[in-house]
């Protein structure tokens, strides 16, 4: 980090003193050879005989990071001044349940959107098939530039789309800027519930009151049911170097990998048969994880509907210091089990929030797929 101090020098004063970049500037593609190269398939295997989803989010992580240097490099400079941090996860969508250990994987991707100090940056993950490349999932991640001790913002290279077909892209990026924008405004942490859903708060609650007792507190599970206290799981992760990026600072894709692992044990016990993911959405960095920390993660089914299940997962650092606990991460992630899974039921206000806001997430979702 003493070294990176010097890289200041390099930074833009304005955007406009970098020289604007084409999509295909920053065009990569990076082949997984799981075929060809068996030896490095021990790292992605599961217990279920396919590729670990947690190690593909390392892997999209990581892509979008080199994708983003590849679009501020400069040819003059032989080190970036900038440090590229991951600031949220917009949306993941697979297409594919299962993705096999013994078939190469090829990803692609490129910046499709660009603010002052932020990039967007769409990937896609396809497996080889029969000499064919099928697509597997489709990801958008939105990174920022900072300066080189990763303390203030910096200014990124613009983006000129050179077709109508990149003027649709460049559009579709400042949209999915508005739409975050939007959600997060509605936020039920910030505003009331809306006419409809405070009505399915309430029939929630008439359904669950016991007939027997002329009483608000007496209250009965319904058939085929599960109280929301009762579907979750948590897990304490300490952080040793080992898991660093350049910065001395947690890896955000071990971060996620940890994150979904719980949300997936999680989606397990509660539908009790094994879930495939469907969408990963949402994900804010809201703070960086120092090496060292006590990582806590708290996964949480708050919505179920048929085959689906909705978990959200809450991730915080514990000082023990200061015994302070600071939010870093809020994951949302859509699951589809083997079978129909229980209604997920709320007893309290804060759990109907929850309830709510997982039912926002999954209704956008499958909006989308």
């Amino acid at each position: 980090m003493q070294e990176r101090k010097a890289l200041h020098t390099l930074l833009a004063k304005r955007q406009e003193d970098l020289p604007p970049r084409r999509m295909k500037d920053s065009y990569l593609e990076v082949i997984l050879p799981l075929g060809s190269q068996p030896e490095i398939r021990e790292k992605y295997l599961n217990v279920h005989n396919s590729v670990r989803f947690g190690r593909i989010l390392e892997d999209l992580d990581s892509l979008g990071v080199l994708i983003c240097y590849t679009h501020t490099k400069q040819e003059a400079q032989p080190r970036s001044p900038l440090s590229i941090v991951t600031a949220l996860v917009d949306k993941i969508n697979l297409c594919k349940k299962i993705i096999y250990p013994d078939c190469d994987i090829k990803f692609t991707g490129n910046v499709s959107w660009v603010g002052k100090t932020s990039m967007e940056v769409k990937m896609h993950m396809l497996q080889l098939h029969d000499g064919d490349y099928s697509p597997v999932l489709d990801a958008t991640f939105v990174m920022v530039a900072r300066d080189p001790e990763n303390k203030r913002p910096a200014f990124v290279n613009p983006l000129i789309p050179e077709s109508p077909e990149e003027e649709e892209i460049f559009k579709q990026g400042e949209f999915n800027k508005t739409k975050r924008i939007d959600f997060s405004t509605a936020s039920l942490l910030k505003m009331a519930p809306t006419a409809e859903e405070r009505n399915i708060v309430h029939d929630i609650f008439l359904n669950t009151l016991d007939t027997r007792t002329v009483s608000f507190r007496s209250r009965v599970l319904p058939p085929n049911s599960v109280w929301m206290e009762d579907a979750k799981l948590k897990s304490l992760q300490i952080c040793h170097p080992q898991e660093r990026n350049i910065f001395n600072r947690i890896f955000g894709g071990f971060l996620m990998r940890k994150a979904f692992e719980l949300g997936w044990a999680t989606a397990c016990s509660c539908g009790g048969s094994r879930p495939f993911i469907v969408s990963v959405d949402d994900i804010m960095f809201q703070r960086p994880v120092e090496v060292g920390s006590l990582l806590l993660l708290s996964a949480q089914v708050c919505y179920t509907e048929k085959n689906y299940i909705q978990v959200r997962v809450h991730s915080e650092v514990y000082d023990a210091d200061t015994r302070e606990h600071q939010t870093t991460n809020i994951f949302h992630f859509t699951f589809i089990s083997e079978k129909e899974v229980p209604r997920v039921v709320p007893k309290t206000y804060g759990e109907s929030m929850l309830y709510l806001d997982g039912k926002r997430h999954f209704t956008a979702t499958v909006k989308e797929i």
